[in-house]
């Protein structure tokens, strides 16, 4: 549903107004819960807390003070009595305004993090939820245009000081709220994609050499997957005089990147026709055309005919869309990471290299790895790990939630 705001006014309207910290709602931590919390941990179950009538009637994304059992307080939190992840820290300080001047000095500590990581560049995810202290949020940066998205109710209700606070940082053209996570449900919030700000949501992402178009309200996710920019530079290296195939390859990341460095030619493989159109038009922009040729279809199923036509590739590329979505998916889930590696190893030619990659929260690098050798195996191919990483570093990992480590990537030889 397109639900414009053409004015940061309007914005300014709609913004509620922050609670007085006296006047903040008190909630107290059940005896024995409060070691991890003091030790800096961002969140609070709801099994953790003294849910009182008065808690469970708090609106969902409230902001309150939590306290130990013994009183002791441990800073101002998001609060939402539905979810099983209760309690958000935002502030050591228990008494700190969450308002629009809050909000600017955590992008500002943000934006400072990724003009190092990135100097001369506007283009980034510039906040990674609790890593950038504003759990919960994510917001990626293209130029002059800006995606949002809130997976909390905490950060819907922010988002009107989060437009503020970002208007007077960047004067961005366009905001986009892509609030269409699966998170979101867990939250009790609905799927939504919206302009906050401006009234254009197309942009351009600049990568490399290239520059390609991407809409911000229907494109996947937030437009762009910036947590694969250091791989996609890594596997372009191996790109000259080569043959690849970029599987599931959405806007074409990998196969283009390959592409502007010198690659033979460029297999571009999706189910999505818009995203492959996409690919193409970045392609006819960047020069690269005549050496980028896209394949509609399902991956498991073109991957098999094109192996049993005796296909080979220099350079295969699997980067799948989340196989295990929720715990419930985790065993076929697996399964199908060991699938997609039996029908892309026969695919590359001896001395080749073969890059997959998994962004599945449920599944570990240990699980992921073993489903790599198991595919490997049944395809008969030897190997040799060139690289073993995660995302890019303007992803940062809150160092005490090893498990948003989502993001796992294998770089292989194949003697």
């Amino acid at each position: 549903m397109l639900r414009p705001l053409p004015g940061l006014a309007m914005v300014r309207r709609a913004m509620p107004s922050p609670i007085a910290p006296d006047a903040r709602p008190v909630l107290r931590l059940l005896p024995g819960h409060h070691r991890r919390v003091r030790t800096g941990y961002p969140w609070a179950f709801s099994n953790e807390i003294a849910m009182t009538p008065a808690a469970r009637a708090l609106p969902p994304g409230s902001v309150v003070r939590l306290e130990g059992d013994d009183g002791v307080a441990q800073g101002a939190w998001h609060f939402n009595p539905h979810s099983l992840i209760a309690a958000r820290r935002l502030d050591a300080d228990p008494d700190a305004a969450i308002d629009a001047g809050w909000c600017a000095a955590r992008l500002a500590a943000a934006l400072r993090l990724r003009e190092r990581l990135f100097p001369g560049s506007a283009h980034y995810r510039l906040v990674h939820a609790e890593a950038d202290g504003l759990p919960g949020l994510v917001i990626d940066r293209y130029g002059d245009a800006l995606a949002l998205q809130a997976n909390t109710a905490g950060m819907e209700a922010l988002t009107p000081a989060l437009v503020e606070a970002l208007a007077g940082l960047l004067a961005p053209r366009v905001v986009v709220a892509r609030n269409d996570a699966g998170v979101r449900t867990l939250e009790g919030l609905p799927d939504e994609k919206r302009l906050l700000l401006g009234t254009d949501p197309v942009a351009e992402v600049e990568e490399g050499p290239l520059r390609i178009p991407v809409d911000l309200l229907a494109g996947q996710k937030t437009g762009w997957f910036f947590d694969q920019r250091e791989n996609r530079a890594r596997v372009a290296q191996l790109a000259p005089g080569a043959r690849v195939l970029d599987a599931y390859c959405h806007l074409g990341g990998f196969g283009l990147r390959c592409a502007a460095n010198g690659a033979e030619s460029v297999t571009l493989l999706d189910r999505s026709e818009p995203a492959l159109a996409l690919a193409l038009e970045a392609a006819a922009r960047n020069g690269l055309a005549p050496r980028v040729r896209a394949e509609r279809g399902e991956a498991f199923a073109v991957l098999e005919r094109l192996g049993a036509a005796g296909e080979r590739f220099d350079v295969v590329v699997c980067d799948p869309p989340a196989f295990v979505k929720s715990r419930k998916d985790h065993a076929a889930g697996l399964r199908g990471y060991g699938k997609m590696v039996r029908l892309a190893a026969p695919l590359v030619a001896p001395g080749g290299f073969l890059f997959v990659a998994s962004c599945s929260h449920h599944v570990s690098p240990g699980e992921f790895a073993e489903q790599v050798l198991w595919g490997l195996g049944r395809a008969g191919r030897d190997s040799r790990v060139l690289f073993q990483g995660g995302a890019a570093p303007d992803h940062p990992l809150h160092p005490l939630l090893p498990e948003s480590a989502y993001l796992k990537a294998v770089l292989l030889h194949l003697p």
